[in-house]
């Protein structure tokens, strides 16, 4: 790691409970050059700053961890968790999912149409966590400015409108049942009937753990872990896997992956992980 960015690293450190030393160092340095070239300032100047502005230091933390995310993103995920896991979990009197990193709120409303459609998201308890109280605002609110509508619908409709497995109890949803479209302003909004079904907290994963006092039948952790070196990537797994009841499940992103001792300890089906009873 350059002695620029680890000096920033320590300056932040130094001032708050935040420490990106694991991070990725191609990560963390390409934000850091993004926040860079957005403030016009060099990156003295940004250590200086952070050591004296609580709210700006907050600011960077913000524009340094903020995730991209979208509904039903990478459909074959979803796909499979429609048609073929979440079912077998619908005879359990309660269901304890976990979004860790769930950024703007996008995937938490795509369980929570799944669910709703196999009559099961009454029974859930939903939790969602980020490090960036922004984007849990924009969650909360299920209100989206989305330039590339066609695509999201393409992403919805492969989900929910096509039946590969020949079930015969498929029934088409169209997304008008869940979600309203504004075409003129790019908007897509959220229906009531899933607002309010998930807690949001700012959590930090690296840091505060498992606070919530349970294991889970799903955590959801998608494209969060590619911007872990490879040692917190495995701590990261070792946690969710003590925190992931025996019959649950891990679920990552399409371009992340578990090697060594600790992908042994899961079956792995598209991204999503089904833990091997201890």
């Amino acid at each position: 790691m350059s002695s620029e960015m680890k000096n920033l690293i320590d300056a932040i450190c130094e001032v708050s409970t935040y420490d990106f030393s694991d991070y990725s160092e191609k990560s963390f340095k390409r934000r850091v050059e993004k926040v860079i070239e957005d403030h016009r300032i060099n990156i003295g100047d940004l250590i200086v700053k952070i050591k004296n502005s609580e709210s700006f230091l907050e600011e960077i933390v913000k524009e340094i961890t903020v995730n991209t995310t979208e509904i039903f993103r990478d459909t074959k995920t979803w796909q499979t968790l429609k048609n073929d896991i979440l079912r077998k979990y619908k005879d359990k009197e309660s269901i304890d999912i976990w979004h860790v990193g769930c950024s703007t709120g996008q995937e938490v409303y795509s369980i929570l149409i799944l669910l709703n459609e196999i009559g099961m998201m009454d029974k859930a308890r939903i939790i969602a966590t980020d490090l960036n109280t922004d984007v849990i605002d924009v969650a909360k609110k299920g209100l989206y400015k989305f330039r590339e509508i066609d695509e999201f619908i393409e992403n919805y409709d492969s989900v929910m409108m096509t039946n590969p497995n020949g079930n015969p109890n498929h029934i088409d949803v169209p997304y008008q049942k869940y979600i309203n479209i504004n075409r003129r302003k790019n908007i897509i909004k959220i229906k009531p009937l899933l607002l309010n079904k998930a807690e949001y907290y700012k959590h930090d994963i690296i840091q505060d753990g498992n606070i919530f006092g349970r294991k889970f039948d799903f955590i959801f952790c998608r494209n969060v872990l590619i911007y872990f070196n490879h040692q917190l990537q495995n701590k990261l797994f070792e946690f969710f896997y003590e925190n992931i009841n025996d019959d649950g499940a891990l679920i990552i992103g399409r371009h992340e992956g578990m090697l060594g001792q600790i992908s042994g300890k899961f079956k792995k089906i598209e991204s999503i992980y089904l833990k091997k009873p201890s």
